[in-house]
């Protein structure tokens, strides 16, 4: 039972296509129509709403963007649809909607479940959803690293757990050597750094400053600098207060304020307020007892010795040279000491750090070579299986003497880590070359395929492929372009054949123009243009009975009214319902 199916696309102002709305349905649907009529927009357009690169020259000529528009039926506990919820997308009546906006300026919008989302977003759910396959997916299986993806995927858990704790053990590695490389080819700046810091501090220590110690002193140093006018202000501020004894007549502050109370308290007794005011006098008689006290023991504390000033400059003198160099006060200047003190006691460490480090490293590297020979033999009985299978598929592909294999291979590297004795170089993925070979017939060495295939066998290959995976890691919707090139006859039955097997439990959407691949389908869709050379809303249409037949004789022979054509079409759709 397929889990998700895609039901319907609409596609405007793409290419040669104006208007029009692709309508599919479960099983296995084939897109024909002539050369150049827009079949491959379809493609196209499932490409764009599966975070594919927008290419401002697909907009159509004249038009100011191009829009494809996409409904997935999707069941509600789907990944693709708990990461759509995440990002504020909504189902619609148990499907996801998907739109892709681009400008003929190059500008692209992607929307998912009615919230603009990012075009990253809509590749991530495309994991989860759809397997699209065309000539450009055909090449890159000629890439190793993509061969060593494919066998990896196929393995499962058998090598996704060792490569998990390789993978760890890689990146704890290349922290560690990265940091030992720092520590040690910087070695002779950190030492350069840790001689100024322990000059800095060791000057620091002989001062012996303490927390607001300058602004202490700074206070200090007015006042001795000031001692005699201070002196003599404070004694000229007591005798106006509380008298001269020298000047047994003069008058004072103190002696008004008694002579003022003494009026009012004779009289005090005949008026609340006058008796308020003679308390207020008698409050400020007080004080002036308590100002002047303190400004004569002020003038008897106060230190005139000129020893004391110097001492107290020659202090801040000694101050001043370490703000001048570590901070703008005594307090920053302890701060700075502080911090320093902490990098000094690292970079004095750098020595047993590097020993650490080394021993860390050193122990990494013999875990990740047994972590990476671990993962080898798990690639390795993969590749059997894998192989097998495969070579099973092309025997039902009309290559029936073909023969695939893996060779996974390592390099020797003197820097690398050591595996089965010998030191080979290792990468994040592990110290293996993956490469796929296609022995395509009896006596033929297996070569790489990218040497051994032709244009139709590597088609065949990358179908085999597919229909492996999907026995072990099925995707709910395939899209295959072209997948049939470079075939014909038998071939061409065949792989009919194996996609309508494939589409037993998954979506299958085919672009083909071989009448042999369209007549396996449940469903086909015919691409035409109008007479102006566009493809509207009418130009996509399901086929049925008569006009089936004709499109499949237009195919066999390029004559739908050849009554020959006619009848070789009948005859292989019957057979290939009689197949299915």
């Amino acid at each position: 039972m397929v889990c998700s199916v895609l039901e319907e696309m609409r596609i405007r102002s793409l290419g040669v296509i104006d208007d029009a709305v692709v309508e599919l349905s479960p099983g296995f649907t084939a897109v024909t129509g002539e050369t150049g009529a827009g079949k491959t927009m379809v493609v196209t357009s499932l490409g764009l709403l599966l975070g594919g690169r927008a290419d401002p020259a697909l907009v159509r000529i004249g038009a100011g963007k191009a829009v494809v528009e996409g409904r997935i039926a999707v069941p509600a506990d789907a990944a693709a649809v708990v990461r759509a919820e995440e990002a504020g997308a909504e189902l619609d009546d148990g499907a996801l909607l998907i739109s892709r906006t681009i400008s003929a300026e190059g500008r692209s919008r992607a929307h998912l479940g009615g919230r603009s989302v990012p075009v990253g977003l809509l590749a991530e759910l495309a994991d989860d959803l759809v397997a699209v396959h065309g000539q450009t997916d055909q090449q890159g299986l000629l890439k190793l690293s993509r061969q060593r993806q494919a066998l990896d995927r196929y393995a499962g858990d058998a090598v996704a757990v060792p490569l998990a704790k390789y993978t760890g053990a890689y990146r704890r590695l290349r922290a560690v050597s990265t940091e030992l490389e720092e520590i040690t080819t910087r070695a002779r700046e950190r030492a350069q750094e840790a001689d100024m810091l322990r000059y800095g501090l060791d000057e620091i220590a002989a001062v012996e400053p303490r927390a607001g110690e300058d602004a202490e002193l700074a206070e200090e140093a007015e006042r001795l600098g000031h001692a005699e006018a201070l002196a003599s202000a404070a004694t000229a501020a007591h005798a106006a207060l509380a008298g001269n004894p020298e000047d047994p007549e003069g008058i004072d502050a103190q002696a008004l304020v008694a002579g003022a109370h003494r009026a009012l308290e004779a009289v005090r007794s005949h008026d609340p307020a006058l008796a308020s005011l003679a308390e207020r006098i008698g409050e400020i008689g007080i004080l002036l007892g308590d100002v002047a006290g303190e400004l004569a023991g002020y003038a008897d504390d106060l230190d005139a010795d000129p020893l004391r000033l110097s001492a107290v400059e020659e202090r801040r003198a000694a101050l001043n040279a370490l703000t001048r160099k570590y901070g703008e006060d005594v307090n920053a200047v302890l701060a700075w000491a502080e911090q320093s003190a902490a990098r000094l006691t690292e970079l004095d460490g750098d020595d047993e750090r590097i020993a650490e480090l080394t021993a860390e490293r050193d122990a990494l590297r013999a875990e990740l070579g047994g972590l990476a020979q671990a993962l080898t033999d798990a690639r390795t009985e993969a590749a059997e299986r894998f192989a097998a299978a495969v070579t099973a598929e092309l025997a039902s592909l009309a290559m029936p003497h073909a023969r695939v294999s893996f060779d996974i291979r390592q390099t020797e590297d003197p820097e690398g880590v050591e595996v089965g004795g010998r030191p080979v170089a290792y990468g994040p993925s592990g110290v293996d070359e993956v490469e796929l070979l296609l022995a395509p017939h009896p006596g033929a060495p297996p070569r790489p395929i990218a040497k051994g295939a032709s244009g139709g066998e590597l088609s065949r290959v990358m179908l085999a492929v597919e229909v492996v995976f999907a026995g072990t890691d099925p995707v709910p919707t395939y899209l295959f372009d072209e997948v049939d090139a470079g075939v014909g006859g038998k071939a061409a039955v065949e792989i009919g054949r194996r996609l309508a097997k494939l589409a037993k439990s998954a979506q299958v959407v085919v672009v083909t123009h071989l009448p042999q691949v369209a007549a396996f389908a449940d469903r086909q869709l015919l691409v035409e243009k109008t007479n102006d050379g566009s493809v509207t809303r009418s130009g996509v249409k399901v086929l049925e009975g008569e006009e089936r037949i004709r499109e499949l004789s237009r195919m066999l022979a390029g004559q739908e009214d050849s009554e020959t054509a006619r009848a070789h079409a009948e005859e292989l759709l019957a057979a290939a319902r009689a197949d299915r």
